[in-house]
């Protein structure tokens, strides 16, 4: 089983770089536990290219900021639509990008988006306190529940 991790966001922008910070410090734990199966990857924001990079995986997790009124975070699984590209701060969505997958490339992912829910978004290369607790309980969240279970099908 193969997994990808997608953070995507901008550092830039405070909060906005949860997605970018999860990657980062996951990197280091996955490359400490030797896990062949999982790769990840990041980016300022979902592109159409993205539905061809997901198509090499069986898993894929995006992960990204919120501003939405939720929990720390929250994991849901995304479902392929292709209907409308949003034009955005994200230039495409995870369910757009894919339901291109499934249209170009005939795959589809499991696929889910851990959204982290970030609060000040100034120009300003720093998370908030309250968004560094979010993601760090959302790390804890990948090392106890999901690459367990991703271990288990290496």
């Amino acid at each position: 089983m193969k997994i990808l991790f997608y953070g995507y966001g901008n550092p830039g922008r405070q909060d906005d770089g949860l997605g970018i910070k999860f990657i980062e410090e996951t990197e280091k734990w996955i490359s400490e536990n030797n896990f062949k199966n999982i790769d990840t990857d990041s980016n300022y924001q979902l592109n159409i290219e993205d539905a061809e990079k997901i198509s090499h995986y069986d898993v894929v997790y995006f992960v990204d900021a919120t501003m939405e009124n939720i929990d720390n975070f929250e994991l849901t699984k995304v479902a392929p639509d292709t209907g409308k590209a949003e034009f955005t701060t994200h230039s495409v969505s995870p369910e757009y990008v894919l339901g291109l997958c499934k249209n170009i490339f005939n795959k589809t992912p499991e696929t889910y988006l851990l959204h982290i829910k970030g609060y000040e978004w100034e120009m300003k290369e720093e998370l908030s306190e309250k968004a560094k607790m979010n993601l760090s309980e959302a790390i804890e969240f990948l090392k106890n529940k999901i690459i367990p279970e991703a271990k288990l099908n290496q």
